[in-house]
């Protein structure tokens, strides 16, 4: 378990969401917040966040909509320990499971209206981070195909899939997701305008019959550098990362 002095307390939505994060280890970025906001649940629904870490997905979904009911699978159990202490803290309801994604627990053996995931982005080969729990969250010991093929199981019959992969992983994500996944929509992001995108999410719906769609690439940062040690986001990365709002309307 981690130790208090090992944690750092950082805030999320512009303070909304305060999580207990290790100081050295897998620590959340943008990425989860923005699968959370591309997740098209409604109030009432059931959510799975598959490698759950300490909850920044799940609690930032969670934090935008109320009435969700919660569940996470994590591997690590200091990490998952950390997702609970979270989401009491958030006074949000989430049933984090200890267990790996290839055996997946018994008491995750539901459908649920979403599953969202942000696998390890990482090949298993090449230099391990210096930290373990780093490495584990961040190096795909799990193949992408395996990690896609437990979450499709979770979801219910027209219930959706949401996921944050490496841009380069794309072609890999839309093998993974089969003839059973639908409607797939991807959201590039890019860093700056004019820049590739470095991430996509991918959304798509079981049993869902409609067309591929490649949306505009959503522009996280003004300007054509980084002005120094301060944000720069572009004002509608601002409306997500500060103020918590959704991107759904660039699905519909």
């Amino acid at each position: 378990m981690f130790a208090p002095e090992d944690l750092t307390d950082d805030a999320f939505l512009g303070g909304r969401l305060q999580l207990w994060q290790p100081r050295r280890g897998y620590r959340a970025a943008t990425d989860p917040v923005l699968m959370a906001a591309c997740c098209p649940a409604e109030p009432g629904q059931s959510v799975l966040d598959l490698g759950c870490g300490a909850g920044a997905g799940a609690l930032c979904l969670g934090a935008r909509v109320p009435g969700l009911t919660l569940a996470g699978l994590e591997l690590q159990a200091d990490y998952a320990t950390l997702a609970r202490r979270n989401a009491a803290r958030a006074g949000l309801g989430f049933e984090v499971v200890e267990g790996s994604i290839l055996d997946m627990p018994r008491a995750l053996r539901r459908d649920f209206d979403h599953v969202i995931t942000n696998p390890p982005y990482y090949p298993p080969v090449g230099t391990p981070a210096a930290d373990e729990g780093r490495n584990l969250a961040l190096r795909e010991e799990v193949l992408l195909a395996d990690w896609i093929t437990a979450a499709k199981r979770r979801v219910m019959p027209l219930g959706w899939l949401t996921l944050i992969v490496r841009a380069d992983r794309l072609g890999d994500a839309l093998v993974g997701l089969g003839d059973s996944m639908g409607s797939v929509t991807i959201l590039p992001f890019a860093a700056r305008e004019g820049r590739e995108a470095g991430r996509v999410v991918i959304r798509s719906r079981k049993g869902g019959r409609g067309a591929l769609r490649l949306l505009a690439p959503f522009v996280l940062h003004d300007g054509a550098e980084h002005p120094g040690d301060r944000d720069n986001h572009s004002p509608q990365a601002e409306q997500v990362f500060r103020h918590g709002h959704g991107l759904g309307h660039l699905f519909s």
